[in-house]
Formats: structure tokens, sequence, C-alpha cells
């Protein structure tokens, strides 16, 4: 897969999550414009590929921001970063007019987790820009039955949508959405199934990080976090979207060492 200047293939690769928002779940993960420059560059020390800024909150029972807000979050820090880090930036968001700004001003990829679905005008905003996408399963009701045809269903409708409008097949990844939509029980299916996506013919991105299917509270989720990441790379999921870069690099060096 290519995103930006960079080409992604044959192991498994970690997307360090910086939210631009003062209300992600996981408290660690909240930057200010001031502080994300310094996440950015620890998460590059401690071996991240992609970065993903998150401008827009999307836990359990979120209030949304429009747009603007979301572009009032991340001029600066998108700014800072391009002016000074040689490394893909990913920015999560479902509304057009962010896409569209992020784009300009040097983003690489945007990571939508409505699946271009959400706003009308998304797909054709990436492929304008000639950018890079990644197509999150979403849904407004929890799945019930057979989760399988409900989100193979979705990619590959969306799939076809970003195609039509040409975004480039290798521009394009995958995401399940673990945690939308989806009760424990179903995301624990998606996960341990996840490799049924590949045959949609596209790589995968797997965000687990951290997560309440894990149970527990959030500060002691990281061991369940890493177990997922190393099921990815043993699932030749392309990329993991984490909280936790140092950590998670590690074990995926470990295990790339024993194989």
């Amino acid at each position: 897969m290519k995103i930006g200047n960079k080409i992604f293939e044959n192991r498994t690769y970690v997307m360090a999550i910086i939210n631009l928002t003062p209300d992600s779940f996981w408290h660690e993960s909240r930057k200010t414009a001031d502080s994300a420059l310094f996440a950015v560059e620890k998460a590059i020390a401690d071996g991240a590929s992609v970065i993903d800024l998150g401008v827009q909150s999307t836990r359990p029972g979120y209030v949304e921001v429009g747009a603007d807000e979301e572009i009032s979050r991340l001029e600066k820090p998108l700014a800072l970063i391009k002016q000074n880090f040689d490394i893909p930036v990913s920015v999560d968001t479902y509304f057009s007019k962010t896409a569209a700004f992020a784009l300009e001003a040097g983003a690489d990829m945007i990571n939508d987790v409505w699946g271009l679905c959400h706003d009308e005008n998304m797909a054709e905003t990436i492929a304008r820009h000639n950018a890079s996408v990644c197509i999150m399963h979403n849904a407004k009701q929890r799945l019930s039955g057979d989760i399988w045809g409900a989100i193979t269903g979705f990619l590959a409708n969306s799939v076809q949508k970003a195609r039509a409008v040409g975004i480039a097949a290798d521009k394009i990844c995958l995401d399940g959405g673990i945690g939308f939509a989806k009760d424990r029980e179903q995301n624990y299916e998606l996960l341990n199934g996840y490799e049924k996506l590949s045959a949609l013919g596209y790589p995968l991105l797997l965000g687990t990080s951290r997560k309440s299917m894990f149970g527990g509270a959030v500060e002691d989720r990281l061991p369940q976090t890493i177990e997922s990441t190393l099921l990815a790379a043993k699932k030749c999921v392309l990329f993991v979207r984490v909280h936790d870069v140092k950590e998670n690099v590690r074990a995926l060096e470990e295990f790339y060492g024993r194989y």
C-alpha cells in the first residue's frame, strides 16, 4: 500500500494515535496543539511508521463537533508535523471539508470511520487529492445475526465507491471496525476471524488499542492490546493503530525475530 511517499508491504506496521481532542477515552492520548509535536517525535523514535491524527472523539457516547472545530484543532499541529518530520500522516475524519483542508495542508491519508458513507463528497475529495484512504465498517444500529455478511458487504460497497471516483487500488486499506456497532462477543468474533476480510483483496488495518472489549480499566488493557497486535501479525494485517507505540513495536520486533 502507498501512503504519501512510502510503500508498506510484507509485515505489520504500527500506526500511532495522536488525539487532538479533549475527550478521547484514553487520557494519555489527548494532546494539545503545543504538545502534539513532541508526541509525534516520541512516536517516531519509538518506531511508528504512520501518524494518525484524531480531531474528533468517537468513543461511546461522544458529542459530535463539526468540521470547523476539527480544522481548528488540526491546523497548527499538522503544519508543524509536516514541516519537521518525513512520516506519512493520516487524519481521522468523516467530514469532507476537514479532509479537503487536511489533504491540502499535506496529510497523506484519510481514516474514515464511516467508510465513505457519512459524507457524499468524501470519496471524491480523497480522489481529487490523489490521497490514500482507510475505509472502516460502521453502522447506525448494532449488528445482529451473521456479522460477516454485513461487514464485508459494507466494505465492498465502499471500495466500489472509492474506485468509481478514481482512488487508486494501492491506496486503499480496510478496517473491520472493532468497537463500532458490535457487542463484545461480536468484536471477538471479528478479531479472531479478521483474516476473512482479506478476501476483499485489500490490506487490512486493525484498531483494538485499549478498547472496552478487553474489560477492566482502560489503564490495564495494554497486555490484551499487545496480544491482538501479535494476532494481527500472524494474520498478515498491514497496520495496527495503537496508543502505546514502543510496546507494540517491541512485540512485533520479537515476533518477526522468531519467524
